[in-house]
């Protein structure tokens, strides 16, 4: 009945956009920190972004600071991932995650993670 539903990926080319989605069920996403993460192949999985539920406080990681933006929609149980200036770096498979708590920052960790959906930045 948890899950998360990832959709929006796709392939673009690179200075291009998209938005990925995040549908949650079976709890109220409301009451958590949600972050996007992302795998490229041959890498580690990497963190990208997270958005508390506390106050709706944003943080990002260096390597897309300014180019992405993470929101909620609380009424549709859903998060949100718009990147825009897309490059070829970029491509992964980007999943969401529920935190363990309300806030972005220190512990707990991520506790539940979604099956994600694949970007593809190429010209």
């Amino acid at each position: 009945q948890l899950q998360f539903v990832e959709s929006g990926g796709g392939l673009v080319q690179p200075g291009g956009s998209l938005r990925l989605s995040c549908a949650a069920s079976g709890f109220s996403l409301g009451g958590y920190g949600i972050g996007w993460f992302r795998q490229a192949p041959g890498k580690e999985r990497e963190w990208v972004s997270c958005i508390s539920s506390s106050n709706g406080i944003t943080i990002y990681a260096d390597s897309v600071k300014g180019r992405f933006t993470i929101s909620r929609d609380n009424a549709k149980n859903t998060v949100y991932l718009q990147m825009n200036s897309l490059k070829s770096e970029d491509t992964a498979v980007y999943s969401c995650a529920r935190k363990g708590s309300r806030t972005c920052l220190g512990a707990p960790g991520y506790d539940y993670w979604g099956q994600g959906t694949q970007v593809t930045v190429s010209s």
